[in-house]
């Protein structure tokens, strides 16, 4: 694609947000409404008198203007034609010649913002007329090749004026064309791009006056029309791929791709547009990203695309689809949800023309008539496919200013990526559980058909904000929490008291138990317990007991636990600086040991080993003058030299300490050894900590394959050429089983390792982690490690890791009322058992993801609860049980499971069952089930829910609008596909990385954050708003920071002002920016503390430091940043997402025939 391509930017494809009833949809990204005229078009917010009213899709409430979370999103304004979540057009060409919003432009205030055009806004065909425009209900059809159709409404479109002043007018005013029968009928003028009267108006951003008078193009921005994507479809199928048709408001083509000029309705071709729009003509060159909807891209594999046959597509002949034409008028369909796809086809297949190849329909439509040559295929918009960003600034405008309140059940949180006050009113909060739904099938038949996931990703420590409060301690005192009889399960919220409060009913397994005599209390009139306000278990979502005797191991309280810190002192380490760096820190570091809220100091007593072939073990008793230092030569059967002296008090031992970390580096400063071990490394700390009878953490900085003679040893077996083949798993898998071991022990122990790797070659990490795996540790890795350009990095990770919080010696159980049980867990644990998920260390930034199967049918009126309850010893050695419930929904139809569904858990959860598939499977295999396993969640999505409509419109729900998107960033990302500098111990990195990652974490890790940074408002404390992650959204003239939670770059363009280099670089040109930065330079002026600021805040919200790279356009390291944006195709053959949208399509079509 082309990379320079402008980018329309129009605002990001919002959707509406669910829920928000009655809200008139503002531009999503709050930008006021554009201009459509009222009159014109009202705000939609029904199906339009005049307007047959096809019948609702389900899910579809036409009582509230929106579609509720989940709703399909269908545009049509009666609700009736589009999908919902129909994609839009393809771009045709302006016909009025303006141009598209620039990539970084926004849209006029004029554009509906894709979200404004709220889903339901826009409608395709019918003018809007008197009728507000309703959002569609969630699902918007998509189609990607479509133009709008034409709805079937005649008459109703106008004429073709000038154009509407702005692209929302535009839409609006496609909206309002008919796009139905009537309307097409009349052959659009041929020198149109897309004949305008058609009923598709053109899509791209400006619109031209001719059709677009009607229709107000959807920018990318707006409202989720359905961007026809199928612009070559005749029109009678809605064109736009997911908005009914009426209301969509149908950009009818996408811009990007230019029109043909002549068919209305047709798909651009590749002609430029017709009238003036800026967007860079059809691109002769590739496909932009998005585009290939036509035509495979040839490097995708994964597209398939064939031609479009000639007559099937509709869109294609070169008569343009009116609706007259092919098939019939796409009014008719109720409104589905969800975007057409080209008639013909599909996604993947036969597509339209799309812009980047040549149109078929130069000259004059062909109306109709005869079906000439089929046309090339066309390009899908980019701006008419839903966009993440809106999505995202919808959710935040729509739900970041109230306070979400967890009293309810089955309540859909916002989005991660939403600012929001939770207050906690009897379930878990969203920091602690989100789950992949929140209405859950009542049997697992219903569980089978639809293939969504049921899972809950779950953080039971996570860190809350300071303006929310931490769950409370209950002390029961010696009889400890009251738990049911039968399941075990801690009392909580949905308990039922009976019999004048002696007893209770457990919501679990329904077990009736006595109430112990000093927790009686009396009801009140409505069977609540008096003093329910004044007990966190019965009132809040999430609390703590504090544990008996009987919950802790051999029944006697545990030890505070202990810091080992374990240094590599072989050649490489000494040499980089690493460890008199790693000594200096420690020396200031140790006052900041994790300590209980109020106690003076902290209980953690600390011991020091350094070890190459060798373990040096250092006894700093407080009451020695100076460290002494004893050897273990015998690796082959490790034990700790002393007792007395290894673990000790920090205050007590400060001065013996701080001698020996000054000694350190110099002992070892002429050390010639480059060997190292490892496995011996952990024996040691293990036996130390056994001796000591207590929990702990080993920290442990290494640098190079343990080669050495010992237990453990490992050789390289590092192989390129394993990948594509069925041996690939191999890299995956530890080596050896001695790890594997080794963790078990550990584990038993309480004794969790973190690891920090600066190797300057293969070491290994799928067998070096283990332990850290399966203990609950971390891994921190510095390639190449350099002490000017990674020192940073480095001792903010390493400050972070010592001074977070972390629970010792840790056992989850996840508990669920009759009907739903727990069956698989992904994390960083160890299980002995099926239920019981052990952890020697969990800190605040774990998760432990569970998935539940149906054992049982479940019940609308009772629902589904769960309960995750954490025994752990804090640092201060208290042993304690955190718990958090959550209650959800059930349903017996379909429609109201995936209008509750939430994309970004739906996302952690899959790509963490793919990264734990290629253990064991071919990562070919591992991928096609993804693939396949979305294509049926979305097929029975459109065969259960959506309206009636052709298969040419590719309709997604409301709620997973973003599906085919994230899902096509997880399938790129280096595990599943890496590039040919990703190196064997990076994918086991990441692979194990991602496991224990929360849902804000996969959200921008699989989708990175891009912002502008050249118009940055310097006075204010906002971020500036995000934009897609293509190519052709950046401008030259442009900075950009793009982080994914491990790294930041910031791209500087090659035409940027030289003011803007000089305030943020201190450097008078573009050429003199060096890209050996590895901070930012601080200087005084407003532009440079703005954006040192944005990286401040950035880094301070993700759990790891971020490596600042600095990139100049053209320059070597730009091949890598390009990795990352991901909605272009990549080097590794990863597909744009235009492309994987059609080969989406394709699979569920397949699946549907």
């Amino acid at each position: 694609m082309s990379v320079n391509q402008q980018a329309h930017t129009g605002p990001p494809y919002g959707q509406p947000q669910p829920g928000y009833q009655g809200y008139q949809q503002p531009a999503y990204g709050g930008q006021p409404l554009p201009v459509v005229p009222q009159s014109q078009y009202g705000a939609y917010n029904g199906p339009m008198p005049g307007y047959q009213q096809p019948v609702p899709p389900q899910g579809y409430f036409p009582s509230l203007g929106f579609p509720s979370k989940g709703s399909p999103v269908s545009l049509n304004s009666d609700t009736s034609s589009l999908a919902p979540n129909f994609i839009g057009s393809l771009r045709a060409p302006p016909t009025s010649g303006a141009p598209p919003p620039a990539s970084g432009a926004s849209l006029p205030s004029g554009h509906l913002a894709y979200s404004q055009l709220g889903h339901g806004d826009v409608q395709n065909g019918i003018p809007a007329s008197a009728a507000p425009m309703q959002r569609p209900p969630a699902s918007q059809p998509f189609l990607p090749g479509s133009a709008p159709t034409p709805v079937s409404q005649t008459a109703t479109f106008q004429q073709y004026g000038p154009p509407p002043a702005s692209v929302q007018q535009l839409s609006n005013h496609m909206a309002g064309m008919t796009i139905g029968s009537t309307t097409a009928s009349a052959p659009p003028p041929a020198g149109l791009g897309y004949g305008p009267p058609t009923s598709v108006p053109p899509v791209s951003g400006s619109f031209s006056a001719t059709g677009s008078g009607l229709y107000t193009p959807y920018t990318a921005s707006q409202g989720p029309s359905p961007t026809s994507v199928s612009q070559g479809l005749p029109l009678a199928q809605p064109l736009f791929p997911g908005q009914p048709m009426s209301t969509q408001r149908l950009p009818t083509q996408v811009p990007g791709f230019a029109p043909p000029p002549s068919s209305a309705g047709i798909g651009p071709s590749s002609y430029p547009p017709s009238t003036g729009a800026p967007r860079p003509p059809t691109m002769p060159g590739p496909p932009l990203p998005g585009q290939t909807v036509a035509g495979p891209p040839t490097s995708q594999p994964n597209h398939v695309s064939s031609p479009p046959p000639p007559s099937t597509m509709s869109g294609l002949h070169p008569g343009p689809p009116m609706s007259g034409l092919h098939g019939p008028p796409p009014p008719t369909h109720p409104s589905q949800p969800g975007y057409q796809m080209q008639q013909n086809g599909s996604f993947g297949q036969v597509r339209g023309p799309q812009p980047n190849y040549g149109g078929a329909y130069p000259g004059t439509p062909n109306y109709g008539s005869q079906p000439g040559p089929p046309p090339p295929p066309k390009r899908l918009d980019p701006d008419s496919i839903p966009s993440p960003i809106q999505v995202i600034e919808d959710d935040r405008s729509n739900r970041g200013s109230e306070p979400y309140v967890t009293g309810v059940r089955g309540q859909v949180p916002p989005l991660v990526t939403t600012n929001f006050l939770v207050k906690d009113q009897g379930n878990a909060s969203p920091r602690y559980i989100r789950c992949t739904s929140y209405n859950i099938p009542c049997t697992s038949d219903m569980a089978k058909q639809s293939q969504v996931p049921l899972a809950a990703v779950i953080k039971p420590l996570a860190t809350l904000p300071p303006e929310e409060t931490l769950p409370y301690l209950v002390d029961h005192g010696e009889s400890g929490p009251v738990r049911c009889n039968r399941c075990k399960a801690y009392m909580c919220p949905f308990m039922q008291f009976i019999e004048g409060g002696r007893r209770f009913q457990c919501c679990f397994c329904s077990c009736v138990t006595e109430v112990p005599p000093h927790y009686f209390q009396h009801l009140d009139h409505t069977g609540k317990r008096v003093d329910f306000y004044d007990r966190p278990e019965l009132s809040l979502g999430s609390y703590e007991f504090l544990a008996t005797v009987d919950y802790c191991k051999n029944n006697k309280f545990p030890s505070p636990p202990a810091f080992i810190f374990m240094i590599d002192v072989s050649y490489n380490a000494v040499k980089s600086g690493l460890v008199r760096l790693i000594c200096e820190e420690l020396k200031s570091l140790l006052d900041y040991l994790p300590r209980e809220g109020n106690m003076e100091e902290s209980a953690i007593r600390v011991g020091f080993v350094t070890y190459n072939k060798v373990l040096h073990f250092y006894n700093v008793k407080s009451s020695l003058a100076q460290p002494q230092m004893m050897v273990v030569s015998d690796v082959a059967d490790m034990f700790v030299p002393l007792l007395d002296g290894f673990l000790v008090n920090v205050n007590e031992s400060r001065t013996v300490i701080d001698s020996l970390l000054d000694q350190i580096p110099e002992m070892f400063a002429d050390t010639r050894e480059t060997e190292t071990v490892f496995a011996p490394v952990i024996q040691a700390g293990l036996e130390a900590l056994k001796a000591a009878e207590c929990a702990g953490k080993l920290f442990i900085f290494h640098t190079s394959l343990p080669i050495a003679e010992a237990p453990g040893k490992l050789k390289n077996r590092d192989d390129k050429k394993l990948i594509n083949t069925d041996k690939e798993k191999t890299l995956f898998q530890p080596q050896t089983s001695f790890y594997n071991n080794l963790a078990k022990d550990c584990v038993a122990q309480g004794c969790c390792v973190d690891l920090f790797l600066f190797p300057n070659q293969y070491l290994d990490v799928a067998t070096l982690g283990v332990v850290t795996y399966q203990t609950g540790g971390s891994i921190y890795k510095y390639a190449y490690f350099q002490l000017e350009t990674d020192q940073d990095r480095f001792l903010n990770d390493l400050r972070r890791d010592v001074q977070k919080e972390v629970g010792f010696d840790a056992v989850m159980r996840v508990r669920t009322s009759t009907g739903i049980r727990a069956t698989d867990f992904f994390g960083a644990f160890y299980m002995s058992n099926t239920t019981d998920v052990e952890m020697a260390g969990l800190d605040c930034d774990k998760t432990i993801t569970v998935e539940f199967k149906h054992d049982d049918k479940l019940s609308e009126d009772s629902g589904a609860l769960l309960q995750c309850a954490l025994l752990y010893t804090s640092c201060a050695g208290q042993r304690r049980l955190r718990v958090h419930n959550l209650s959800l929904n059930c349903c017996t139809q379909l429609a109201d499971l995936y209008r509750n569904c939430e994309t970004d858990t739906l996302i952690n959860y899959l790509a963490k069952y793919a990264y734990r598939g290629v253990l064991n499977s071919p990562v070919k295999t591992v991928r096609d089930a993804l693939i396949n396993q979305c294509a049926q969640i979305l097929a029975c999505y459109r065969k259960n829910c959506a309206s009636p409509s052709s298969a040419g419109q590719l309709i997604l729900p409301e709620c997973m609008k973003l599906l085919p998107v994230y899902l096509n960033c997880v399938l790129k990302s280096d595990v599943l596909q890496p590039g040919p500098e990703v190196t064997t111990d990076d994918r086991a990195y990441i692979r194990q990385l991602v496991t224990s990652m929360d849902v804000a974490e996969t959200n921008v890790f699989f989708y990175p954050r891009l912002l502008p940074l050249a118009k940055a408002d310097v006075d204010s404390d906002s971020l500036p708003a995000a934009i897609r992650n293509s190519e052709e959204r950046l401008s030259k003239g442009d900075i950009y920071l793009l982080e994914n939670g491990l790294n930041i770059f910031v791209w500087v363009g090659v035409n940027v002002q030289q003011g803007l280099i000089q305030n943020l670089f201190g450097v008078s040109s573009f050429s003199q920016i060096s890209s050996a930065l590895s901070t930012l330079p601080v200087l005084e002026n407003p532009f440079s503390k703005k954006v040192r600021s944005i990286v401040d805040m950035l880094q301070v919200q993700r759990s790891r430091y971020m490596k600042l790279i600095i990139v100049k356009q053209e320059d070597k390291l730009e091949m890598l940043f390009k990795h990352f944006l991901v909605e272009d195709k990549s080097l590794s053959g990863g597909a744009s997402y235009v492309d994987f949208l059609c080969h989406m399509h394709k699979e569920i079509r397949q699946l549907l025939s």
